[in-house]
């Protein structure tokens, strides 16, 4: 029999041919495997520098996770606020009209810092008061892909207040009161109007600090509160003011530190009795039903005086023995006091009194 002769599909030799150049399937537009623009960029003036932030993008124009971002670039314009800022439209690795400030490298990002996901970077200019400066980011891949250019942000560069001075606190019962002097002028000398304070807290000495709120216009004071007491929390003022669609804050104030306290005594203690005997007073109670009780004081006084401190036990223990009691009637009475920094002491059980031969 001769031989049979197929032929193959031509989409079936294509595969053929891509496998054996060590290709691993069709290849895809560039368009789609670019990285998606980055996103929520913004800017705000602090003191004399302009702070611009960004979400770096985590994913591909196709969906495709994006896992080998290597440059951020950051490029910007300056104009004086006539009409529109300048249309932002990638040519290669440029941004035609502005002007390149900073190449970030994700992974190293000095001197930008990586917060909660988003990317911070300072601009320390120069930069003119009165001017309006424009941001705009491009985001390559390992593969040397760029992203379109991100949406533009947009800020005047405007007197910030100065910071609010004489930041004091003021502990309370899971709480603390943070109290400041406003502030008077803008950087420039300028009285300052409508200003606003934004309160960080952070809570510990090595914690980050993350907002807590920002106050009404004029207000010198702020109540933290839901806090755990005997915890240290460290608290930083800022002033905000707002003009033409620009925020400028202050520098921080100073850090100071707020400590929320226990300043609720415990339940009193109740059933204490007493037995005396040649020269001492042994005494019994029922503990009081709280927790925190760290120590129970015992009080002695002959009837007629006023009651003193005569010992204490720890709790939880509830009995104490009073030793070498001279002759006569004796009044006692016990307290609970608790471990908190301010060792709240309840009030006293009811008294009783015995007889020492």
């Amino acid at each position: 029999m001769g031989s049979v002769r197929r032929r193959l599909p031509l989409a079936l030799v294509a595969l053929l041919v891509l496998a054996a150049c060590g290709r691993s399937g069709l290849p895809v537009a560039p368009e789609r495997v670019t990285p998606l623009p980055a996103a929520d960029v913004s800017v705000a003036v602090v003191d004399r520098v302009a702070e611009v932030a960004w979400t770096p993008p985590t994913r591909r124009a196709d969906g495709a996770r994006l896992r080998d971002l290597t440059l951020l670039r950051l490029f910007r314009s300056e104009d004086d606020g006539a009409g529109e800022p300048k249309p932002a439209l990638a040519d290669g690795r440029r941004v035609p009209g502005y002007t390149e400030v900073a190449v970030i490298a994700p992974g190293e990002p000095a001197p930008a810092t990586f917060e909660g996901g988003r990317m911070v970077w300072v601009d320390r200019g120069p930069l003119t008061l009165g001017r309006r400066y424009t941001y705009v980011v491009l985001a390559e891949d390992g593969r040397g892909h760029v992203s379109p250019p991100s949406e533009r942000a947009s800020a005047w560069m405007i007197a910030a207040p100065v910071p609010p001075a004489d930041v004091q606190t003021k502990p309370g019962e899971r709480e603390v009161r943070l109290t400041w002097r406003p502030s008077a002028t803008l950087i420039d000398g300028t009285p300052a109007r409508s200003v606003v304070y934004e309160i960080l807290r952070a809570p510990g000495p090595d914690a980050p600090l993350d907002i807590v709120t920002v106050t009404a216009a004029g207000a010198t004071e702020f109540v933290d509160r839901g806090l755990e007491n005997e915890r240290p929390y460290v608290y930083v003022v800022r002033a905000l003011r707002t003009f033409r669609g620009t925020l400028a804050r202050s520098q921080d104030s100073a850090r100071v530190t707020g400590t929320a306290v226990d300043m609720t005594p415990p339940r009193v203690p109740a059933d204490l009795a007493a037995v005396p005997s040649q020269g001492t007073v042994r005494l019994v109670w029922s503990a009081s039903p709280d927790a925190d009780v760290g120590r129970y004081v015992v009080y002695r006084a002959r009837e007629g005086a006023a009651l003193e401190r005569v010992g204490s036990v720890a709790a939880p223990g509830v009995t104490f023995t009073d030793r070498d009691v001279p002759a006569g009637r004796w009044r006692y009475a016990v307290t609970a006091q608790d471990t908190s920094s301010r060792a709240n002491e309840s009030a006293r059980s009811a008294e009783v009194t015995v007889t020492v031969p």
